[in-house]
């Protein structure tokens, strides 16, 4: 009888997206195998206190809730024993040590390179990109300068810096100067539309930019293009793959948090339905633009495609959402591959790159 793989879920976080985290990692505690997978779970709560034992349905009903069987954990550095220990000294499943970690999470603090770095000091496999691809991909302003620089194209921006707002009309002349309405602006880091405003004026951009600046030091201003919302999900690492096209037809002006996860007015084509040379570029672009930022594992690339079949690369998300209506996955069952192979294969290609680093010469 072959062994299980032990997985080790984790999500939740401190971040603006710690309720979506949730809910993902629900769906993919629920399609993991558990002929193939020995499951533990450890949940983050908003606050940074890490709760080994906590399931992800727990935590829909009850955000945040700490029940009795709930064990506050802390990781050992050591990458010849890496685990688990409880800090009240009593056993985990297993001494707290796992095969590999599946971190179900999404924003600062889980999707931008920190934890990350921290399963690479202590020398655990993990699903997904590593630090550098992982910081790309959550920095909307870096990522675009990746995309540049790979040749891919962009719509017009501004990076805007907090401590610029002092001087706010100044900044709303540049922007307006620069980049004009309508114009989107975002937190540099963060995702699932958090923070993020249209702005059709200049009242609106300025309601938007404290809004962004709320969430972060990095602003980014982007110009607004009457386009189709189109999105690709990438699987691999050195030779990724890229799934069949999706488009999203918001039911808002734009589709902004509530639309992607509460608002089941939204709509989701899949396929798209697209030109089949529009296709063949998009996936083209799609696949230059998971190399650029050097991702691994997994990826969904936002594009916009215009009436005349202009594409833009928009961004890219290094841990895309799994819960029931989240492209990602949508998009792979599509071209062929179902949610528990997907899941399958994300773990497969972590402990590749885990093989792949560990034989990496250090000194």
């Amino acid at each position: 009888m072959n062994k299980k793989t032990r997985v080790l879920l984790i999500f939740g976080g401190q971040s603006g997206e710690h309720e979506v985290s949730v809910v993902s990692a629900s769906y993919v505690f629920k399609a993991l195998d558990s002929a193939k997978y020995d499951i533990e779970t450890i949940g983050i709560t908003k606050e940074g206190l890490w709760y080994w034992g906590v399931k992800p349905e727990e935590w829909r009903e009850n955000v945040g809730q700490i029940l009795p069987h709930h064990r506050q954990v802390t990781l050992v550095i050591d990458p010849q024993n890496p685990r688990f220990i409880a800090l009240d000294g009593n056993p985990l499943p297993n001494e707290g040590k796992c095969d590999i970690v599946f971190p179900v999470l999404h924003g600062p603090r889980g999707e931008d390179g920190t934890i990350q770095g921290l399963f690479e000091l202590a020398g655990l496999p993990y699903v997904g990109s590593g630090v550098l691809g992982s910081a790309l991909g959550m920095d909307k302003d870096k990522m675009k300068i990746a995309f540049r620089d790979a040749g891919l194209p962009i719509v017009p921006y501004l990076t805007i810096w907090r401590h610029e707002l002092r001087e706010i009309e100044q900044i709303t002349e540049k922007i307006s100067q620069v980049i004009g309405y309508t114009c989107f602006v975002k937190p540099a880091n963060l995702g699932s539309s958090v923070g993020i405003s249209k702005a059709n004026n200049e009242d609106e951009l300025w309601t938007a930019l404290a809004l962004a600046a709320e969430y972060d030091r990095k602003i980014v201003v982007e110009k607004g293009v009457k386009a189709r919302e189109i999105e690709l999900s990438v699987l691999g690492n050195d030779n990724p793959q890229v799934s069949v096209p999706g488009e999203i037809v918001p039911s808002k002006e734009f589709y902004d948090y509530e639309a992607k996860y509460l608002d089941t007015g939204s709509k989701i084509i899949v396929p798209a339905e697209l030109k089949a040379s529009v296709v063949a570029k998009l996936q083209e672009y799609a696949r230059r633009a998971f190399l650029a930022v050097e991702a691994k594992g997994l990826g969904r690339v936002d594009c916009f495609v215009t009436e005349d079949d202009q594409i833009f690369i928009n961004e890219i998300n290094t841990m895309p959402g799994f819960t029931q209506i989240s492209m990602y996955p949508k998009l792979w069952e599509a071209s062929g591959l179902s949610y528990p192979a997907l899941l399958d294969k994300l773990i497969e290609l972590g402990m590749d790159s885990f093989e792949d680093e560990r034989n990496r010469r250090l000194y």
